[in-house]
This record gives C-alpha cells, sequence and structure tokens, in this order.
C-alpha cells in the first residue's frame, strides 16, 4: 500500500546533519590543536558512498547515510523490532535471509525501536514488527506482524514491479517519475483547508479504517479528532472538574493539552489513575496513551508523565 507523504524524514535528517556538522568543527578544532582527529568526525571522501552490505543495525545517528542515502540507489527495507518483542524474533531472522540472499538487490536495516524512538515517531508506529520499504528517500509501502518468506518474496516483487525502474541501482531504469499523490487524502485535506473538518475527519477516518496501514491518514484521523473533542469542551471545566468525575477531568485534560499545557494535562489524567479503579482507571488509562502518541516519545513531558502512569499503576 503506498504511502506517499505519509512520514515526515526530515527530522532525523537534519539531526544527523547537525550532529555530522558538530564533529567535523570537532575534527577541525583538534587539527588546529595538534591532537588526533575525533573518531567518525572525517566526512567520507567525495563520490564514496556506503559499503555494501545486506543487514545493517540502524541507529537514529546513522539513518541519513544507512538508509536515506542508501535508497537513492538501492530498496532499503527498515525491521522496526525490540527484544521484547516474540514476533519480531520469529521475523526478523526470515528478512536476515532474504536480504542476505538477494545479492545486493536491496538491504535490510534493523532498528530497535526503544533505543531509537525518534525513528519509530518518524514512522507512526502503532505496533511492531513493523516493515517499511524506503524509495529514494521515502516510504513507498509497509505492513505489521509476522509474514511467511512467500509472502515476504512477493511483497518485495511487487515493490520492483512498481519502482524498481527509478532505481538506478537497478540495470535499464529510465528517469523517475514522480508519484501521484492519492486523490482521496487531496479531496480530506481540501475539505480541511475550506474549513469542513468534520467531512475532512471523516474522509482521514474512513482511508484509515479501510487501509490501517496509511500512517498518513491514520495520523491526520487521530490529530484532527483530538481537535474536534478538544473544541467542543466548556474551557472552564478545567476549574469546575470533579477530582472523581472521569468525564469532567478528561474534557478538562483535552482543554489544557489544547492550550499548549501537556504536563498539566497530562497530570490531570495520571491524578484520575491514582484515584480510581476497574473500567474507569483503564478509560483513563487508555485516554493518557492516546494522548501521548501526538507527541514525539522523547519529548521529556511525555517521558517524565510515563514514568508517573507506571508510579501510579503500581
Amino acid at each position: 500500500m503506498a504511502m506517499s507523504g505519509a512520514v515526515d524524514l526530515g527530522g532525523l535528517k537534519e539531526r544527523a546533519e547537525a550532529e555530522r556538522a558538530q564533529a567535523q568543527r570537532a575534527q577541525s578544532q583538534a587539527a588546529h590543536a595538534g591532537q588526533a582527529p575525533v573518531p567518525g568526525g572525517q566526512p567520507p571522501a567525495a563520490g564514496s558512498g556506503p559499503a555494501p552490505a545486506a543487514v545493517l543495525d540502524v541507529t537514529e545517528e546513522t539513518f541519513e547515510a544507512e538508509v536515506l542515502n542508501r535508497s537513492m540507489q538501492q530498496l532499503v527495507v527498515i525491521d522496526l523490532w525490540a527484544e521484547w518483542c516474540g514476533p519480531c524474533k520469529q521475523l526478523s531472522p526470515v528478512l536476515e535471509r532474504l536480504a542476505a540472499e538477494s545479492g545486493g538487490r536491496w538491504m535490510l536495516a534493523k532498528v530497535d525501536v526503544d533505543a531509537n524512538p525518534r525513528i519509530a515517531q518518524a514512522f507512526r508506529v502503532q505496533s511492531i514488527p513493523m516493515v517499511v520499504a524506503i524509495v529514494q528517500g521515502q516510504p513507498v509501502t509497509a505492513f505489521n506482524g509476522v509474514r511467511s518468506e512467500a509472502e515476504i518474496t512477493q511483497w518485495i516483487d511487487d515493490i520492483f514491479a512498481q519502482v524498481g525502474d527509478v532505481l538506478p541501482g537497478v540495470p535499464g531504469g529510465p528517469a523517475p517519475e514522480p508519484e501521484p499523490e492519492d486523490p482521496r487524502l487531496l479531496a480530506a485535506e481540501a475539505k480541511l483547508n475550506d474549513g469542513d473538518f468534520d467531512g475532512a475527519l471523516a474522509d482521514y477516518r474512513a482511508i484509515a479504517d479501510a487501509e490501517p496501514e496509511n500512517l498518513e491518514a491514520v495520523s491526520a484521523a487521530r490529530n484532527l479528532e483530538f481537535i474536534l473533542r478538544a473544541q467542543a469542551h466548556d474551557p472552564a471545566i478545567v476549574e469546575t472538574a470533579s477530582p472523581r468525575d472521569v468525564d469532567a477531568q478528561l474534557a478538562a485534560a483535552d482543554v489544557l493539552l489544547l492550550s499548549q499545557q501537556p504536563e498539566a494535562a497530562f497530570d490531570r489524567i495520571i491524578d484520575v489513575v491514582r484515584v480510581t479503579a476497574g473500567e474507569e482507571r483503564t478509560r483513563a488509562r487508555t485516554r493518557l496513551l492516546e494522548l501521548f502518541e501526538l507527541f514525539d516519545p522523547a519529548e521529556q513531558f511525555v517521558v517524565s508523565a510515563r514514568r508517573k502512569l507506571a508510579s501510579a499503576l503500581f
């Protein structure tokens, strides 16, 4: 399933560029001081590219070079996994073997989502294992869960059948043509721009329900759903909500979050978790986890709120 425009990888690229620039400055300063070069500070020679490899472990720092840059020449398949994930341990060996047997036709980039939360956020990871195909710096298709070797092989073949001719590493490729934008997403965006928020939300939801892997539609529906819900609350609820009134406290959290007060919003719901039990506690916890999805998981206020939630639960 196409993912055109679904994921913004610019943040990861900018971060890698900033870190490389910092390393180069340190390299220059060390050279002037007569010191040994800083490890990793020397930029690659002009025209040199990443060394061929079938499987690589990728981090936030190496994502640009090992994924974005490589994908300009070669199909890159990203395996988003974690040590605690049982299905990941079934899928990863199959992907690694197929990559090794591909003869350089494609490369597998393995990403530990716990160690690299910004990458997980960039791909809006909801569950793992998640596998994403990258071509010329953009995600083109993805799947979640375990698949058989035959299914993965067919998935790879389908990718090459659709976009293999734009990869310079694949012989006989003409100049690439831009992938057409999804007319359904364009229609939803037009409604949003015209102020038809309910219509836009309905369109995004319809796409997301039919195609759960369409990350752009899923993300847009989630964000717009929150905004419309928060705007419907009376702002006075922040002051009038009873501590044990779950509905009122959840509404107050929405208002606080919409007014750019995430810490206060999260604390409201965590307080509800502390003083409730059973279904009410589950409802409050579920809403808090949903709100976390609106932010980068590496944000300090999200990390802090997760710790507070764990303490409230146990």
